[in-house]
């Protein structure tokens, strides 16, 4: 601000006397003031009205020293522009006492408070020139003044409010980005909760097992012999031994059921935000892995709000499935449909597919058609999921195989989906 104002009032016309100038400084000067923070207003103010004076004085000592024209006199010089200290250190003290900003005002407030703060700041500096240089206007010159003053306001607001649209929506992309990794992390805890929901019915199954075990080797007829009380106290250690692991796991499933419903995100949102939100984040994937594929999507019919990690648990799944599935370049579509009491989910991708005699295998745990670059095979537990999360949901998943790829189509009741009333 010190040196860009000074430069700026070098731009200039003398529209009302051979002393009072109009100059781009004003506005440059306002533009600094909605930038800077109130406490330092009057500070930048009294530094800047200084540097104005200052900077003139000195293109005073160029023009008239160095290129000759006359020899310079610093009281003369200091007595013609030291009036101009007045409208900059006036401008700054008129922004702070009406606490101009962007965040208590709007737009047109601020315009109209600059407006007046000009013409309040450019009277003082024309009284000051009547003291001290004894300079005079017109009444009517005001006029000219006042639309002066009125284009370098809302000329400056309409750059500001550009630049504040901007970092705006910068901080909107960053918000959504991090939402989106958000998002993603708690779908991520939420699968997990599954997974973990279903371990604990496979150990409360087994306890219950082991226990049956240590009690019918407890009543067998030969309960004394050294045998059979070693393999009663080993059932009965296993299966305190897999209580202890179910209470464990108990108390993370807590855990993470916590921190999920506690979590500030909305836990149900459009569906059109939904597949929005899934092909953002699978394009991203898809230009990590360097392949170029198209998505295609598309919302038919009326729907609810659907339950997030739900969804993204299962779409996200199958989505990403085909990313990886095709080679170099490709396209996939997905597509959502609402029907009576179910919603209907459709993911296409014109990848390889897999073989016909493993069209069956898909959803069996452990089975996969993916190998990375070293020839080393993908877990195959994605598909599995999908189908477990589905049947718990009391929906049914199939997959097709056609010559343009797979297509795999999920049926959900809505009543498992949408929020409960």
């Amino acid at each position: 601000m010190l040196i860009t104002v000074p430069l700026a009032g070098e731009l200039k016309f003398y529209p009302l006397n051979e002393t009072f100038r109009i100059t781009f400084g004003a506005p440059t000067f306002f533009f600094f003031l909605l930038l800077l923070k109130r406490k330092t207003v009057l500070a930048g103010g009294l530094l800047t009205a200084l540097s104005v004076v200052l900077f003139r004085i000195m293109l005073d000592y160029i023009m008239l020293d160095y290129i000759m024209l006359d020899h310079f006199q610093f009281a003369a010089s200091a007595h013609t522009h030291y009036p101009t200290f007045f409208f900059y250190f006036t401008y700054a003290l008129l922004f702070f006492i009406f606490k101009v900003s962007r965040m208590n005002y709007s737009a047109i407030v601020i315009g109209v408070i600059g407006l007046i703060i000009e013409i309040a700041a450019d009277v003082v500096e024309l009284t000051a020139q009547y003291i001290v240089l004894h300079t005079t206007i017109h009444v009517d010159s005001l006029s000219d003044m006042a639309v002066i003053a009125f284009a370098h306001s809302f000329i400056v607001l309409s750059f500001f409010n550009m630049m504040t649209i901007y970092e705006s929506q910068s901080r909107e992309r960053q918000i959504r980005k991090q939402n989106e990794h958000m998002l993603m992390l708690i779908t991520s805890l939420y699968e997990e909760t599954v997974h973990l929901k279903k371990t604990l019915h496979n150990t409360e199954a087994i306890t219950k097992a082991s226990y049956d075990l240590y009690r019918v080797l407890n009543q067998q007829e030969k309960d004394h012999s050294v045998l059979n009380q070693t393999l009663s106290k080993k059932a009965l250690r296993i299966a305190g031994d897999i209580h202890e692991v179910k209470k464990d796991n108990q108390r993370i499933f807590a855990g993470l059921s916590k921190t999920i419903s506690n979590e500030s995100f909305q836990n149900y949102m459009k569906a059109e935000e939904l597949i929005e939100l899934i092909v953002r984040i699978n394009k991203k994937y898809a230009d990590s892995l360097h392949k170029q594929i198209t998505f295609f999507s598309s919302v038919n019919g009326e729907h609810f709000s659907y339950h997030v990690y739900t969804i993204l648990s299962i779409i996200n799944n199958l989505v990403a499935n085909a990313v990886e599935a095709i080679k170099d370049e490709g396209r996939i579509v997905l597509s959502v449909h609402s029907q009576a009491e179910h919603v209907e989910f459709h993911v296409q991708d014109n990848g390889p597919g897999v073989p016909l005699k493993y069209e069956k295998a898909i959803f069996e745990p452990g089975f996969t058609s993916k190998y990375d670059q070293f020839g080393n095979p993908s877990t195959g537990i994605g598909l599995s999921y999908v189908k477990d999360i589905v049947q718990e949901l009391e929906g049914t998943i199939k997959a097709t195989q056609e010559d343009s790829g797979m297509t795999f189509i999920i049926q959900i009741p809505l009543r498992n989906l949408i929020q409960k009333g």
